[in-house]
C-alpha cells in the first residue's frame, strides 16, 4: 500500500505585494527566489538518493487559487500515488475540489479539511 502524505510540499500565502515579499525574504533570510517563490531541496530520509523539494510561494491577496477556502494560506502535501489516494479519500467521505490536474512536473488534486483549509496534494514527477 502506498504512503499517503510523505512530506510538506509547500506553503502558499496571500500578501499585498508578492514581488516585494520575495525580495524581503531574499535580502533578509537568504531565500533564492524566482517569480514563483523559493524552492528548498532535500533528500528523502528513507531513500537518500532521491531528491525532494518544498516550495515557499507568496500569492497576491486577490488570488482565486485558494478558493473555496477563505483562508490566507494553503498547504501543499507531497503524496506517493495521487490517483490511489484520491480513491481512498473518496471512500472515506473526503470530497475532491475540482479536477485532478497533470503537468510535466507532477499531478495535483485538492481537498478541504474540516476547518475549511484547502489542501493541495502533489505527486511530483521527475525528481
Amino acid at each position: 500500500m502506498p504512503k499517503r502524505a510523505t512530506a510538506l510540499g509547500g506553503i502558499f500565502f496571500k500578501c499585498a505585494d508578492p514581488a516585494a515579499m520575495r525580495g524581503w525574504y531574499a535580502a533578509h533570510l537568504g531565500f533564492n527566489t524566482d517569480p514563483y517563490g523559493a524552492t528548498f531541496e532535500w533528500r528523502q530520509a528513507d531513500e537518500p538518493d532521491k531528491k525532494g523539494s518544498t516550495i515557499w510561494s507568496p500569492f497576491k491577496n486577490d488570488t482565486k487559487y485558494f478558493e473555496p477556502s477563505g483562508k490566507e494560506f494553503m498547504i501543499n502535501l507531497r503524496v506517493e500515488n495521487l490517483e490511489w489516494l484520491m480513491e481512498e479519500l473518496k471512500k472515506e467521505g473526503v470530497e475532491q475540489i475540482g479536477e485532478m490536474q497533470v503537468y510535466d512536473y507532477g499531478k495535483f488534486a485538492h481537498i478541504m479539511d474540516p476547518d475549511g483549509n484547502k489542501i493541495e496534494l502533489w505527486e511530483a514527477i521527475g525528481e
